[in-house]
Formats: structure tokens, sequence, C-alpha cells
């Protein structure tokens, strides 16, 4: 009864944490974390490091291209595509909020453009829950598609440290063409679902009343008659430029130094860190960067927020699952080996419950490797690390909604029957099923 009574502590925690949302996700995890080791004695599991190095590398140089104008350099390129295709936006805008995250790392950039999406549609006619609610659902799969998301890292960090050598390409690899797929499937249910705007009786009575059609149509949500520095494409170029050395290094590590004997280069988590600060440091110089302007930026605020939780979420899980792992290896291990994929049930419903990808992969995913699941298998089901749609209590779903002036982007009548359960379970099922099958062959 007593590792019962501890998980149940450890599930309270989450629970709360994740209720109250931003830094009380990783201090609350801090009280389930004293409650072990101060009254059950409990000995401490290791905080995550190595994997907030990196994201606060990540993340500062994020923060960087944003106050340089990088970041609405990249929403006006969208908007214009967008706007230049008003009636593909149910597929292409998806792909625009999914690559924005992967290359930001984090799905907290696309609120700029979400209004414009809800935008674009109504003005063009077309029902704007069918591109809204699966353009929020693409900018948080980018996430497990992303070399700098904390998600990937932790994933690369931990295969690492269990022996499993999955680089950065290889995660990417796998989840790219498993995600994009995903999307394509959850945008194409998208572009018929609900009734044509001209059909629906909810937003045929909302445009009888002048005040709720002049909030509809009154004004127009656009980037593009912002003026921009010229620093702002050279600090996307500049940023670009980070990926792809960190992608040069993955593929050739014998361009890194070598230290030790025998000699071995370093760790690909140092790589990305130095290489993050060092492309950070030269837009920051280069673009005339004010580092005021960085802090107050949204991405450099989310991503730090991030930090904290995954700090607690992580050492309270290691603290719980390092006592008792022996124990779950003999219990569950027969399960295990007869369907590995069935762990990626765990990763969704802990996500539902912890609303942070990142948080997930460090929180479950060394029950994983302890349990011995091929690497392949893990890499496959990574997508499954993406469950908090399951509950629309996340800021992209709610400012999505928010965005949708004509109201058919919504939570349902009984909570669950919202506009985002169906394209996140299209996407999160599709991708998991072809990720588990293309790992097989390219791990």
């Amino acid at each position: 009864m007593l590792p019962v009574l501890q998980l149940l502590i450890v599930l309270a925690c989450l629970y709360f944490g994740a209720r109250r949302g931003g830094v009380a996700l990783g201090v609350i995890s801090g009280i389930g974390l004293a409650i072990l080791v101060f009254i059950f004695r409990m000995e401490p599991g290791s905080p995550p490091t190595t994997v907030i190095y990196i994201i606060i590398a990540a993340v500062t140089t994020a923060g960087i291209l944003q106050a340089a104008g990088g970041m609405d350099f990249l929403i006006q390129l969208a908007e214009r595509m967008l706007r230049k295709h008003p009636t593909r936006i149910t597929f292409l805008a998806p792909y625009c909020t999914f690559a924005l995250t992967v290359l930001c790392g984090t799905g907290h950039v696309v609120y700029t453009l979400m209004p414009i999406i809800a935008d674009i549609s109504l003005k063009n006619g077309i029902r704007p829950e069918r591109p809204v609610a699966v353009s929020s659902i693409a900018s948080q799969v980018g996430i497990t598609c992303s070399p700098i998301a904390a998600a990937v890292v932790a994933f690369v960090t931990m295969s690492a440290a269990n022996n499993a050598g999955v680089s950065i390409l290889q995660v990417l690899a796998v989840t790219w063409p498993a995600c994009i797929i995903g999307i394509f499937l959850a945008a194409l249910y998208s572009s018929r679902r609900g009734l044509d705007l001209a059909d629906d009786p909810q937003y045929q009575a909302r445009l009888t009343d002048p005040e709720i059609k002049e909030y509809m149509f009154g004004e127009t949500a656009t980037t593009l008659n912002k003026t921009l520095p010229a620093s702002a494409r050279l600090s996307v170029y500049l940023f670009l430029c980070a990926l792809v050395l960190i992608g040069l290094f993955a593929l050739a590590p014998v361009l890194l130094p070598a230290f030790g004997d025998p000699a071995k280069p370093i760790s690909m988590s140092l790589v990305i860190q130095i290489v993050m600060l060092l492309i950070g440091g030269v837009i920051l110089l280069v673009c005339q960067v004010k580092p005021t302007e960085v802090v107050q930026g949204t991405v450099f605020k989310a991503g730090m927020v991030a930090v904290v939780a995954i700090y607690g979420i992580a050492w309270l899980s290691d603290t719980y699952f390092g006592t008792y792992i022996d124990g779950m290896k003999e219990s569950i291990n027969t399960m295990v080996q007869a369907a590995p994929w069935a762990f990626a049930f765990a990763l969704f419903g802990v996500s539902v419950l912890i609303n942070t990808q990142g948080g997930t992969v460090l929180a479950v995913m060394p029950l994983g490797f302890a349990l011995g699941i091929p690497v392949a298998v893990l890499v496959g089901i990574l997508p499954s690390v993406y469950g908090y749609f399951f509950i629309p209590n996340y800021p992209s779903d709610i400012a999505s909604m928010n965005f949708d002036r004509s109201g058919t982007t919504r939570i349902g009548k009984y909570l669950l029957n919202h506009s985002f359960m169906l394209p996140g379970l299209i996407s999160v099922i599709t991708s998991c099923i072809v990720g588990y099958f293309w790992a097989q062959v390219i791990i």
C-alpha cells in the first residue's frame, strides 16, 4: 500500500500543479519531492540539469530571434501565403503553425498567426473552426519535430545515458514524416467538419445582431502593415545557421573536438548549448538587439516557465520511479514484451495530466528504457507525449477559441466534445502508427 500512497502523492502534485499552470507545476512538484524525501525517506533522484541547460540555451536564442523581429518576419511570410491561397487554408494553416514550432522549439509562437487564420477563413466564407482547431493541434505536434524542443532534447539525452545512441537527426527522421502525415489526415477530416457557415443556425443567429456582426467583420487581423527592421530577415538566416550546424555536427562527429583517453568527441548536448549560445550572441550583436527586450518577449517567458516546470516534474518522477523501478519491471515486463507499443498509452495519459511534452518525456520515458522497450519503438511512439488537447485547458486552445470571432471553435456541452478532440486524436494516433513502423526501418 505504501508505493500506491506515494504514487497518489506524486499524481496529486502533478494534477494540482497543472491546474494552476505556469511555474506552479514545478514548485508544487517540489512539495511532493519534499514529502517523499523527508517523510518517506526515499533517496532523491537526479534533477535533469543537462536538459535544462539545453532548454535555457535554445530559449534564450529563440528569445533573441523574437526581439530582432525574426518571429514577425516568419509570421508575415506565413500570412502572405495564406492570403494568397485562402480556399486552401485548412490544409496550409496547420503546416504554417507546425513549421513555426519546429523552428523555434515552442508552440507559443503561434499566437500572432492564429487570429489571422480565423480572420482569413471567416472573410472567405470558410467555417473558422476547420483551420483554427487543427492549426492549434499542429502547433503542439511540431514540438516532437523540433531539434531544439525540450521533448526531443530530453529524449536524445536520455537515450545516450541508456547507451541507445539515438541522434537528434534519427528522431526527426521518424517524427517529421509521421507527424506530417498525421496533420494531413487531421486537416482532411477538418476540411469537412461542421456545417458550412451559410447553413449554421448558431452562426446565422449571430449575424442578426449588428454589434456581433461588427465585432466579427469590423476589423482585419494582419501583420502585413507592420514595418520590420532590416535585421529581422538576417536574424532568421542566422538562426537557421544554428540548426544547420547542429545537424552537421550530428552527421559528422569527426568535426568535433575530442578529449580523454581514448579520445571521444564532445557530446551533442554540449554541442547544442555551445551552438545556440554562439548564434544567440551573434544575432544580439549583429542585429543590435536590446537585452531587455529579450527577457520581455513571450518566447523567453514561456521557455523559462517550462524550465521550472520540467525541473520539478522530472526530479519528483525520478525520485519515485528510481525507488520502485525494479518491482515495476517484474510486474509489467510481460505485458510490455507482448505489446511494447502500448507504452504510448502511458505517455499520452501523463501528458493529459501535466500539460507538457518535455515534462512527460522526463517523467515517463525513463521507465520505458528501464523496461527494455526497443529504442525504435520509443522513437516511433514519441508523438504520443502530446495528449493535453484531450481536456481543452491548454493556452493555445483557449486562445484559439477566443480568436475565432465567429464562435464556431468551442467547447461542447459535455466538455470533451470540443473542437480540438478529433483533430488531435487523428493526428496523434496516425503519427504513432506511422512512426512505429517507420522507426523499425531506419533505426
